[in-house]
């Protein structure tokens, strides 16, 4: 699964490469074997590739097993030169000293001079005063005050590195310049750039993404909201319009501007625009800009588009019964119509089952008298008609007027008759579509059901 979060952030990573001419750099960080599997991976690089991010667009990628070896050198280094030293304790030892559950590790091997060996991990040593300053690209100046800041592990009991300072030596190792992440890493931030200084680097530049929240202002969570790209992108929802939502999820650029194509945002994109204040991923808006995405195409490219929702194993009706020229005329009318490209094979199904599936709440409601006989006198009214919507349309009208109903209120039985629902593609232009002969079989079927004859 890849996080609507983690797109915006490798989105806004991408735009600031591409803006300032550097590179974008794809590391999977997966020496924690039991969260990392090779088709998790397999899973980020496609996601990245559907927003268009795809292997031409970054160097890697790189996993950070393939440095180990240096992320052991570089914590004996700390540890040689006196900036980290082993500690014995464990966290029932550091409860049982502070008497407080919550309370961080206190120091009490920093002056022991244990070496390495059985149960011992390698701690980094932290200044006992001052301050770490960290220029945030996106919060600005944030400050941590150093005493606050326990002395962190750096590498288990059997030698193996932890996290904090294998990303710092691989940032270094590939001359990281720019870290753009989400605000939930900023606690770590003083103790990475601490570890940069005590190697002797200077430290890239940080800024921190705020954090993306629901429509109740909660933080987005995988436990309560859809958060998965791969649902999204298997739900209907174009590329580009993912692509321009996310990008707008902090960052506004000049004007009143929303819709506009991804170049032109990274041209304007700077991160020291970006809003440190929580963005509302709102569903609802993202289905919006998907809509006005999916009516900007050509009829040809929504066509192509719609390919996946037409396909035999997605769609209900026989593989042999979907004729493409008949979709071809069908597309223009369902073009301006969906949201999102997975509706279409409701929309259309009616074309190509050899009965429509009717909806019995919409049965319900557009088969009440006189039903029947509306259906009889429509079917009578079209057989000699031109088959064309216009026509076709003042037969209809004419038989509404005889019972004193409205056009749209003639049609309903009519339409739920032919596509099996009260809302869809526009009537009349159906009608053409599906041709006489079928459209008087199924106006006949829906008057026997009626009348009991069926």
């Amino acid at each position: 699964m890849f996080h609507i979060g983690s797109a915006r952030s490798v989105l806004y990573n991408w735009a600031f490469a591409r803006h300032e001419g550097g590179a974008l750099v794809l590391r999977i960080e997966d020496t924690d074997a039991a969260r990392n599997r090779p088709e998790w991976t397999e899973g980020i690089i496609s996601a990245m590739a559907w927003l268009g991010i795809d292997s031409g667009q970054y160097e890697g990628p790189f996993f950070q097993s393939q440095n180990l070896a240096k992320h052991t050198e570089a914590a004996q280094e700390l540890y040689v030169n006196g900036r980290a030293y082993y500690c014995g304790c464990t966290r029932a030892d550091v409860i049982a000293r502070t008497g407080d559950s919550n309370k961080g590790y206190d120091g009490f091997c920093r002056e022991r001079g244990l070496g390495p060996g059985p149960g011992r991990v390698l701690r980094f040593r932290t200044p006992d005063e001052g301050a770490i300053v960290i220029d945030d690209l996106v919060r600005g100046k944030t400050v941590f005050d150093s005493a606050a800041i326990e002395d962190f592990a750096l590498a288990r009991s059997d030698g193996s590195v932890l996290f904090l300072l294998g990303n710092v030596v691989d940032d270094m190792l590939q001359r990281i310049t720019h870290v753009l992440r989400s605000e939930e890493h900023l606690s770590n931030t003083p103790k990475q750039q601490l570890l940069w200084e005590a190697l002797g680097h200077e430290p890239p530049a940080w800024g921190h993404l705020s954090i993306l929240v629901n429509e109740k202002r909660q933080k987005i969570s995988k436990r309560r909201d859809r958060v998965a790209l791969e649902s999204f992108r298997d739900e209907g929802y174009l590329a580009d319009a993912m692509r321009n939502y996310l990008m707008l999820l902090g960052w506004a650029p000049r004007g009143d501007r929303e819709i506009m194509p991804f170049d032109e945002m990274v041209a304007e994109f700077r991160i020291e625009d970006v809003n440190s204040s929580p963005a509302a991923f709102d569903v609802k808006k993202l289905r919006a800009f998907n809509g006005d995405y999916i009516r900007a195409l050509s009829v040809e490219d929504f066509i192509a588009a719609c390919e996946p929702w037409l396909a035999p194993d997605v769609a209900p009706w026989p593989a042999e019964r979907f004729d493409p020229a008949v979709f071809a005329q069908l597309a223009p009318l369902a073009q301006t119509r969906i949201s999102l490209l997975a509706e279409i094979t409701a929309m259309v199904d009616f074309a190509f089952l050899a009965d429509p599936v009717h909806d019995e709440a919409s049965w319900a409601r557009a088969m009440r008298e006189p039903a029947a006989e509306i259906l009889a006198d429509v079917a009578a009214a079209v057989e000699d008609a031109p088959w064309e919507p216009d026509a076709l349309r003042e037969r209809l009208e004419a038989v509404g007027t005889s019972y004193g109903l409205s056009l749209g209120k003639a049609q309903a039985p009519v339409r739920v008759a032919v596509t099996g629902r009260t809302v869809g593609l526009p009537l009349f232009e159906s009608l053409t579509v599906l041709g006489r002969p079928e459209t008087l079989r199924r106006i006949e079927s829906a008057r026997e059901r009626v009348t009991g004859l069926a």
